[in-house]
């Protein structure tokens, strides 16, 4: 296992050649969450720091608890070629509709519908394990389920829907839109 505190150009490498990340949060007391991502939802800013744009989800937990202690783990498989697990640790935060970082945050991506925030991890550990036991999987594409579903709900669609499903944590936290 080896560990570092910043990002080398084979961590940029294997980020980059990757199809799916996965977010861990957790409260202080509470539930664990843990989630899958792709799309094109992720862009390293620099060694240290990296941004996920987050879309329109069933729940809304890693804000709930990013804005609680803003612990953040985020972890890369390699599921084709070399064996390799990739986690990047530390103090994220997250950017709003409106917020003054806004605009430059959803310019490094293409434009989603259904864009809810941004989380800026500012890394303070960076490990590597050997994966020998993640499992080899062949890359078929990107879902399109979640596009299709916002296209067809709209903007205000939408919204209606995280003022009805992203607005409370499991745990019972309030989240901020």
């Amino acid at each position: 296992m080896a560990k570092t505190k910043s990002l080398e150009k084979r961590h940029r490498t294997f980020i980059e050649d990757q199809k799916m990340f996965f977010v861990a949060t957790t409260p202080d007391s509470g539930r664990i969450n843990l989630s899958p991502k792709g799309m094109d939802s992720f862009r390293i800013v620099d060694e240290t720091t990296v941004l996920w744009m987050n879309l329109t989800g069933s729940g809304n937990e890693t804000q709930a608890h990013v804005a609680e202690n803003g612990r953040m783990t985020i972890m890369f498989c390699a599921f084709e070629g070399a064996p390799n697990i990739l986690r990047l640790y530390g103090e994220a935060s997250f950017i709003l509709p409106g917020d003054n970082r806004w605009d430059d945050c959803i310019s490094k991506f293409p434009k989603m519908l259904g864009t809810r925030q941004f989380f800026e991890l500012k890394i303070d550990l960076i490990q590597t394990s050997c994966g020998f036991a993640v499992p080899l999987y062949e890359y078929e594409g990107q879902r399109d389920t979640l596009t299709k579903w916002s296209e067809h709900k709209g903007e205000q669609g939408i919204r209606d829907y995280w003022d009805k499903k992203n607005k409370i944590s499991l745990d019972d936290k309030p989240i901020k839109f």
